[in-house]
């Protein structure tokens, strides 16, 4: 599984990840079997957040990774709404109570709220300076909002952003990727596979995926996947709670596109027009 360095963290972790989204809607024992396999696959990379089930994504990882802590990148998300210097630690705590840890490698603003940035920035600090969580991030933060938090907090601070980042959902790549690369910001991809109501099979550009695949003796999945990691600083955490699933997604961190093919996943997806903002489910 390649690795490559988390932003300014100076923590190596892998390109394919593990995420959490949904994953209480399904079988629970199967969810944390598939998490184990992952981590035995390489995906040391896991992300969950106090959102997701109201908690209970956080309680199957933290039984999925219950002896084996120390072994894994563990990343959770902050609610906007907890996200000041008051209610953020009662959060994290709560989060690493679930998690079944007593720190976050990783910990993010799940989107900009009501609270300033600059409370939040605060708040991050305070608990890393408590070792509560090693760095911090954010997440659905557009290049606006980054500059201005950038400016706030200066550089080498902000480890990720977590964006949504798809074959059918390339925004970033207009305004956000070039900006985290400028400023040495990882930029995390979720739900790689697409969203609610459509995927990844259901688009036009599927059939060049497969044809590519069918060259490496890989899926067309993993080759999507390898395509949203084919060059720093980026990283994709796709969920799947089934051990076939996660076994496919571990094998396209090895997987190496030609610049050939990379031309060719481009234009069979094309990145669309420039929007303001950043692309949500």
């Amino acid at each position: 599984m390649e690795q490559r360095v988390l932003g300014s963290t100076g923590v190596a972790i892998p390109v394919v990840g593990q995420g959490t989204w949904q994953m209480e809607l399904d079988d629970e024992a199967a969810c944390i079997d598939a998490i184990r396999r992952g981590i035995d696959a390489g995906m040391t990379h896991i992300d969950t957040a106090e959102m997701y089930g109201s908690g209970r994504a956080e309680e199957i990882v933290g039984q999925a990774i219950r002896g084996r802590r120390d072994a894994v990148f563990l990343v959770s998300k902050v609610l906007p709404d907890n996200a000041s210097r008051v209610r953020m630690p009662r959060s994290c705590e709560a989060s690493l109570e679930r998690l079944g840890t007593d720190r976050l490698d990783c910990y993010l603003l799940h989107w900009p709220g009501r609270h300033p940035l600059e409370d939040t920035v605060e708040a991050f600090e305070a608990l890393k300076r408590g070792g509560k969580i090693r760095t911090w991030g954010v997440s659905n933060l557009d290049e606006t909002e980054l500059e201005r938090l950038l400016a706030t907090v200066g550089p080498g601070r902000i480890a990720c952003n977590q964006v949504l980042y798809h074959l059918a959902e390339r925004a970033i790549e207009h305004a956000v990727l070039p900006y985290c690369r400028e400023h040495g910001i990882a930029v995390v991809g979720y739900s790689p596979f697409g969203g609610r109501g459509g995927g990844l099979e259901s688009e036009r550009g599927f059939p060049v995926l497969e044809q590519i695949g069918r060259a490496h003796e890989a899926t067309a999945r993993q080759v999507a996947l390898a395509f949203l990691v084919r060059e720093a600083p980026l990283f994709t955490i796709p969920k799947s709670a089934r051990e076939q699933h996660v076994l496919e997604n571990a094998r396209a961190g090895d997987l190496e596109l030609s610049a050939d093919e990379i031309e060719r996943i481009d234009r069979a997806f094309p990145r669309g027009p420039r929007r303001s903002g950043v692309p949500v489910l």
